[in-house]
């Protein structure tokens, strides 16, 4: 028997939709990257990008346990001497909630050029709607 190794050629990508409202950050990032990847599927390749799409919605509802929301920081860096900068979560949840979200799923992917491919792949929405109607997602319980 041999064994199936996925091409990018025969990849038929799904979107899938995940509702954000009230789950577990970790949680639905990893089911995010796992989706991404495509290891949910028999097909599962890692040097080939074989995931589907993902949109998530509701990402200002995403929970954190314990006192994550006020302790965690995001360190940003502009490359300057002093310039390293951090912010709380609570403040990225007010002005760019899809950040808390895409960060998440960035570091659960792997480390390589395939990785910047997936996550483009990861579509994520601040409220309910959202722009891919056409693409007719299928909604998946995280």
């Amino acid at each position: 028997m041999k064994t199936f190794l996925a091409k990018k050629e025969t990849v038929d990508p799904k979107w899938l939709l995940i509702d954000a409202a009230g789950v577990p950050l970790g949680r639905l990032a990893v089911k995010a990257a796992n989706i991404i990847r495509g290891r949910h599927k028999p097909s599962y390749t890692p040097s080939v990008d074989t995931g589907d799409y993902v949109i998530v919605i509701n990402a200002e509802k995403v929970a954190l346990t314990g006192k994550k929301e006020v302790q965690n920081e995001y360190m940003f860096f502009s490359g300057f001497v002093g310039g390293e900068s951090y912010r709380k979560v609570s403040l990225m949840r007010e002005r760019h909630p899809e950040f808390i979200i895409e960060h998440a799923v960035k570091g659960m992917l792997p480390k390589n050029r395939i990785a910047v491919r997936m996550l483009k792949k990861l579509r994520v929405f601040a409220g309910e709607t959202h722009t891919h109607e056409a693409n007719n997602p299928q909604k998946i319980t995280v």
